[in-house]
């Protein structure tokens, strides 16, 4: 699997966790995952970690969030480690 694909699998569970809203690629656009077209942003899959961002809605706590997204993708991740930004948070009712 290449590392667009993988990317793309991380980021499609990712937005299935509860209160999570959307992904971001962070506040200065290093979450991305480069490939043909436009770049994926909120995924970047490196040599030895996933990093993950993502826009929370503040229902729960944050940390509590990012485990559960840590959780979802550590099975596609193989041996890299999983690394989880909370970038921003949805307004209400988002």
């Amino acid at each position: 699997m290449t590392d667009p694909d993988l990317a793309r699998r991380i980021a499609e569970r990712a937005r299935t966790v509860s209160d999570v809203a959307d992904l971001t690629a962070g506040p200065r656009g290093r979450i991305v995952t480069f490939q043909a077209g436009p770049p994926l942003g909120g995924v970047a899959v490196r040599p030895d970690a996933v990093e993950i961002g993502i826009v929370a809605r503040p229902a729960r706590r944050l940390p509590d969030i990012a485990a559960d997204v840590r959780a979802a993708a550590l099975p596609l991740a193989g041996d890299r480690a999983v690394h989880v930004l909370v970038g921003d948070l949805a307004e209400e009712g988002t």
